[in-house]
């Protein structure tokens, strides 16, 4: 949450339980420039006693720090952005208490002690945030070292019209999209913005598009020629390790009846069809968000089964 210093504010902790309070605090460390903790637990009755009774059943710890263009906060933000628009993952360093260290959000390296260096290191190398607490060079520390994965990238294989609320509904959840088509005229026409659009044929797919920077993947040309060399394609590469096929199962069995075992059998833990959660969509901007959906749920964990099996014999 950014606020700013005539009390309006960018994005929010709560559903405003907590932002009148924190906007008088913030206050004080906009003109103190000095970082701070704040708690507030309201897993009971006695919530009152915060001024907030808010009732919410929960408790939070809010780190408060300056955001000016020379504060530590700027600086590790600054280089987080940087290696983001690279399409790689960052990892910042939110010490909220210390007893001989700065609170505020670092970047990786100096002036960390080894041991949060390490720590941003470790989250880097699993994928994941973590929390720190314990004693180091630096004395007790309390950290929360946060992952910043690089937007999701999603391949559309096909550029119909259906296509088109696909984009908007992943760019409008700032994921990077790229779509490919066979058909020059198809790509052509087609309004993508903010979409990266290739023309290439279905078999020469890996050679202008890199599946292994790809988060997941959804085939939807129309096409059963095409959608079958997509398939191939993205079998052979092993990535992404989701691959979503628009239609129903009887044309799902008959595509892959087209492929040999092997690319079958690459598919059979990675396919997802038909794709979408089931959301009884039924106009094409329904359908995209179901897709999208179901792209965000597998991106977050909450995966479901694929549902191709390999051929059998």
């Amino acid at each position: 949450m950014l606020i700013m210093p005539d009390g309006g504010h960018v994005g929010l902790l709560s559903g405003g339980c907590l932002e009148a309070d924190l906007q008088t605090h913030a206050r004080e460390v906009l003109e103190t420039r000095v970082a701070r903790a704040l708690e507030y637990d309201m897993r009971g009755p006695d919530d009152v006693l915060f001024g907030v009774s808010a009732g919410c059943e929960g408790a939070i710890r809010v780190l408060l720090e300056p955001a000016a263009s020379s504060s530590l906060a700027a600086h590790a933000l600054a280089m987080a952005a940087a290696t983001s628009a690279q399409h790689e993952p960052a990892a910042l360093v939110m010490v909220h208490e210390a007893a001989d260290l700065a609170l505020g959000t670092y970047a990786m390296g100096a002036p960390l002690p080894r041991e949060l260096i390490e720590a941003a290191a470790r989250a880097l190398a699993i994928g994941t945030s973590i929390a720190i607490d314990g004693a180091g060079e630096c004395g007790r520390v309390r950290a929360f070292v946060q992952y910043l994965a690089p937007p999701p990238h999603l391949l559309l294989c096909g550029a119909g019209p259906d296509a088109e609320p696909v984009v908007a509904a992943a760019g409008a959840l700032g994921w990077r999209v790229t779509i490919t088509d066979h058909r020059a005229a198809v790509i052509g026409r087609g309004h993508f913005a903010g979409a990266r659009s290739v023309r290439a044929d279905a078999e020469d797919l890996s050679s202008v598009v890199d599946l292994r920077r790809c988060h997941a993947a959804v085939v939807m040309s129309h096409v059963l020629a095409a959608d079958s060399a997509y398939l191939r394609a993205l079998a052979a590469e092993d990535a992404p390790s989701y691959v979503g096929l628009l239609g129903p199962r009887t044309r799902r069995e008959r595509l892959l009846r087209q492929l040999d075992r092997g690319a079958a059998a690459a598919l059979a833990t990675r396919l997802h069809n038909p794709v979408g959660l089931d959301l009884g969509a039924v106009t094409p901007e329904s359908i995209a968000l179901s897709i999208v959906s179901e792209v965000h749920a597998w991106l977050a964990g909450a995966q479901r089964a694929a549902t191709a099996p390999a051929l059998s014999a």
